[in-house]
């Protein structure tokens, strides 16, 4: 039986309206929150960034749903022992119900401070032993690391959830999926594909959750919907690892026009068809996802909450 819960999308929205957001998917019926963490929006359409953490002490106070990071990059913006902190914290606010989602980042947040972006190796490299040093925190006792990417000294952490914070490992393809297999609690990836599942199940994931989300737009008008995707999230259809290299949002920007609305309209769910919603969130779950999570692009989101408690959540748990 799949979960479905509601993904917040720091880059478009302030935190004061993030946490409203989480109210109305409470009283919606999703089951759980995923919260993006970024330093930039992809480009300036989109237009905030809040710092996720303070968000998610917030959404602790306002709802209780389930939240996690989808996703945090350890390595290099911040220092694996600063986001064990982080979500040690979260955890305890949240009273256990905290899952750290990682993965190996996107230089459009992760090089801000000079540092130099690696090849995609080396960042699988830096995450696995990122993983290893935040585990070690989670315990509450001191730790010294030394490691080839990291060097931790008499650290620990006072304030931890009575059980580890769980960290789910995000993958798109096979190298980042192996990652996930052997040292994830769970497992993240954004494509319906049976085939990463099966890779990650088969390869030391065994029964660990595997999670999963899509952004759509609804509304009444279905080509204003698809203009709005194209205005707004048009990154999401940029091919190949464009989206792990570039810089700032103004390449993101400058590459706009390579999306068309015709892709929008084929590639992502637009307007009030529940029939698409329901087979686009479905498709999650015939392919072996525990959790799928989606998010409402655009500022129609109480209509977008009242319709998918009223048609599409309806229809999805009915068919569990």
């Amino acid at each position: 039986m799949a979960e479905y819960g509601y993904f917040l999308a720091t880059e478009e929205f302030g935190p004061a309206e993030l946490v409203e957001q989480a109210r109305m998917a409470e009283q919606a019926g999703f089951e759980s929150l995923w919260i993006s963490d970024h330093f930039h929006p992809w480009n300036a359409a989109q237009g905030q960034s809040p710092f996720v953490w303070s968000v998610i002490g917030a959404l602790a106070e306002a709802v209780s749903l389930p939240v996690g990071t989808a996703v945090t990059c350890p390595t290099l913006r911040m220092h694996p022992a600063v986001v064990a902190q982080a979500a040690a914290t979260s955890a305890v606010m949240t009273h256990g119900r905290f899952r750290l989602g990682v993965g190996s980042g996107e230089a459009l947040n992760e090089h801000i401070l000079g540092t130099r972006w690696p090849p995609a190796h080396v960042r699988l490299d830096m995450l696995e032993e990122a993983v290893q040093v935040m585990r070690q925190l989670f315990t509450g006792e001191e730790i010294n690391h030394y490691g080839k990417h990291y060097t931790v000294e008499n650290a620990r952490l006072y304030t931890v959830p009575d059980e580890p914070v769980p960290i789910d490992v995000s993958g798109f393809g096979s190298k980042a999926t192996s990652l996930a297999s052997r040292v994830g609690d769970g497992y993240i990836t954004m494509t319906p594909d049976p085939a990463l599942v099966e890779q990650f199940r088969k390869g030391g994931g065994g029964s660990k959750p595997v999670s999963g989300g899509l952004k759509v737009c609804y509304g009444s008008d279905r080509d204003e919907a698809v203009r709005t995707v194209r205005r707004l999230w048009s990154n999401q259809l940029l091919p190949g690892e464009m989206g792990q290299i570039l810089p700032s949002p103004r390449h993101f920007e400058q590459l706009e026009p390579l999306v068309t609305e015709e892709q929008v309209a084929d590639a992502m769910v637009c307007g009030d068809d529940t029939d698409a919603h329901v087979s686009a969130l479905s498709a999650f779950a015939e392919a072996g996802f525990d959790r799928v999570y989606v998010g409402q692009i655009g500022p129609d989101q109480r209509g977008f909450f009242d319709f998918y408690r009223t048609k599409v959540l309806p229809q999805l748990q009915s068919s569990n």
